[in-house]
């Protein structure tokens, strides 16, 4: 009985000593400019609540910031508008407007806040099960980054996917209308 309590020890200091601690304020910014050359269209970065879920498919990396959220949204954003090639696409979840401020004091000012950093951006509300199931999926194949804020209003994450900065929708469709009238062109 000695032995396996010694060895249980030796387990929980190892573990103790080798726990990765939190991540300092610079430390995450570090992993975004990092990060921003290599992620292209279809990848995310998701600045989320403290309660967001550990998500385990392959792909999906998290980082706890210890920082404002609203302050982590600013930056991710400075920083993927400073990139060349892409832009940001922005999701929030359909619950939010619904967080009445007797259940979470500081929803609605949150709200506010969030507009105002957000206004030059389209926002397109999902459901928060949705949204959660669509990145698990993403992170199959796609990086997925998520920073983790100290947040305590719940569906109050910011979800962005990134998107092609020099190539939009309208030029993708009018490429595969040539695409598509070459092809039957030539099959007759």
């Amino acid at each position: 009985m000695r032995r396996i309590a010694a060895a249980f020890c030796l387990i929980l200091a190892f573990a103790a000593a080798h726990a990765a601690p939190p991540a300092a304020p610079s430390a995450w910014k570090a992993k975004v400019a990092q990060e921003m050359p290599l992620m292209g269209h279809r990848n995310w970065i998701l600045v989320v609540d403290s309660a967001y879920p550990l998500q385990s498919s392959p792909g999906v990396e998290t980082v706890e910031t210890n920082s404002d959220q609203i302050d982590v949204v600013q930056y991710v954003l400075k920083t993927v508008n400073g990139s060349i090639h892409v832009r940001p696409d922005i999701y929030m979840d359909a619950e939010l407007p619904f967080v009445p401020d007797e259940d979470s004091p500081g929803a609605s000012a949150y709200r506010s806040r969030i507009a105002e950093v957000l206004r030059n951006y389209p926002i397109e509300h999902v459901l928060h099960d949705k949204i959660i199931a669509d990145i698990g999926a993403t992170g199959s194949q796609f990086h997925v980054l998520v920073l983790k804020s100290n947040m305590t209003i719940p569906y109050s994450s910011v979800f962005i996917r990134l998107d092609c900065k020099y190539w939009g929708a309208d030029a993708e469709k009018r490429m595969r209308e040539k695409m598509s009238a070459a092809q039957t062109a030539g099959a007759h």
